[in-house]
């Protein structure tokens, strides 16, 4: 690649002249709205104001009230990273994953953040969640229509568009478990602000994501504390946005400091860097779909073979016994597959118990806030290259992560506890918005 990207080192002042760069730089290319899958004209005007609020203007607020004597004002400023966003760094840097995201963390800690995060563990509680879901819905599934098939609940345009345009015939079925972002923004929002003698209010939390719909996500109600006005996400920005901002700083990235990522906990170990199954996405139906086996049906499914239906994007796999099919999951990713399935649906003729739905074709590492080239379409040489950057990343079980082990008993006060339900847990319901509340589809970023 001969590709340079250079940033480095830079102080307050010079990161406020960057915002105004990245501002004037960026206003030709604006994202429309009209471009997600969640949009579809459902997006209510008090929504779009906060909404807009989610840009690099919102770090430079915060970054120039801690510079001031004022320490009332000061925030904690906390970054969570996720790991879908990280091989995009690493192609732009030319490095691999773990070095890359040891030069972001080094450059975000020298403008001004505190702490940065990879959001994994916040993953891993999100699979370990739905998998227990799974499994306790399958087995009330012959006394509860809306027990199966049950629908994944990690992408938030699929559960924008579900609430807002599908409805019942949906929402009932989708997994309650949160998605990564929320759930991290639980974890630092609650038990990383008592770890620090924080109030929730006093940190100022940050995700950088692949895809613009994250944004919304971070905007639902169940999502903000009214009591503190604080949200468990305040900001979210994409790949894409962030980049942009490391451009304008014009210094090399061989002159940034690399620094380790963070720990939760504290600690300073490096356990090193792992994903989940699944390429470019969390692997969530790879992960049910052994544990359902396992715990149904006493099966050890070691490797899961996929079965193409129209495309590489609707996808199927079955588990069997004797001839007879006892589990059959789908992955079923980009808005046309997902109107496919929705039809189906209609008809009753969905066979499936667990439907893996993303909105992006190709799942979380094709989303448009770092893969999107020219025409709105996406840059599939960038996308290949960013998944086998995702694939070369040691897979680990989220059950056998002492981490989250951990965290169930010091955070959580064990598996089943209110305290767990509220921070990994949400529904999902029905809503309609009055065509007079509505805004225009066209609403830009």
């Amino acid at each position: 690649m001969n590709e340079q990207i250079c940033f480095g080192r830079v102080d307050v002042d010079n990161l406020i002249h960057a915002f105004s760069q990245v501002k004037e730089s960026t206003s030709v290319q604006q994202v429309l709205l009209s471009a997600c899958l969640s949009c579809d004209g459902c997006l209510s005007e008090d929504e779009g104001q906060r909404i807009s609020q989610q840009n690099l203007e919102e770090i430079n607020h915060v970054l120039a009230l801690n510079k001031k004597c004022d320490t009332s004002k000061h925030k904690i400023l906390v970054v969570s990273v996720c790991l879908q966003s990280l091989p995009f760094f690493a192609i732009k840097f030319q490095l691999d994953v773990p070095a890359a995201a040891k030069k972001l963390c080094g450059f975000l800690k020298s403008v001004g953040v505190h702490y940065v995060f990879e959001t994994t563990v916040a993953a891993s509680f999100s699979i370990l969640e739905s998998q227990r879901e799974f499994v306790q819905r399958y087995r009330r599934k012959h006394h509860d229509s809306n027990a199966m098939p049950m629908f994944t609940s990690s992408c938030p345009g699929w559960i924008r568009y579900a609430e807002r345009v599908l409805g019942s015939l949906v929402t009932p079925h989708i997994c309650t478990a949160r998605s990564p972002q929320q759930i991290m923004g639980s974890l630092v929002k609650d038990f990383f602000a008592r770890q620090q003698k924080l109030t929730p209010d006093q940190i100022f939390h940050v995700v950088v994501a692949p895809c613009f719909d994250k944004k919304l996500e971070a905007v639902r109600e169940e999502f903000y504390n009214s009591i503190l006005e604080t949200r468990d996400v305040d900001c979210v920005l994409t790949s894409g946005e962030i980049l942009h901002l490391m451009e304008q700083s014009k210094v090399a990235v061989e002159e940034v400091d690399s620094a380790p990522l963070d720990h939760v906990f504290g600690e300073t170990t490096d356990p090193g860097m792992t994903r989940h199954e699944g390429c470019g996405s969390e692997g969530f139906l790879e992960h049910i779909f052994k544990h359902a086996a396992k715990e149904l049906f006493g099966l050890d499914v070691q490797e899961i073979v996929y079965k193409t239906l129209r495309n590489r994007d609707f996808q199927e796999v079955a588990l069997e016994r004797d001839g007879e099919t006892l589990l059959q999951f789908a992955a079923v990713y980009g808005f046309r597959n997902i109107q496919t399935l929705v039809h189906r649906m209609k008809k009753g003729k969905v066979p499936y118990q667990l439907v893996e739905v993303l909105s992006c074709p190709g799942g979380c590492l094709s989303g448009r806030g770092q893969a999107e080239g020219e025409g709105g379409r996406p840059d599939r040489t960038l996308v290949q290259q960013m998944e086998e950057h995702y694939s070369s990343l040691p897979v680990r079980l989220p059950d056998t992560n002492p981490e989250v082990q951990r965290l169930y008993q010091d955070w959580l006060d064990g598996h089943d506890s209110p305290h767990a339900q509220q921070c990994l847990h949400t529904q999902y319901k029905n809503h309609t918005q009055p065509s007079s509340q509505i805004l225009n589809s066209d609403i830009q970023w």
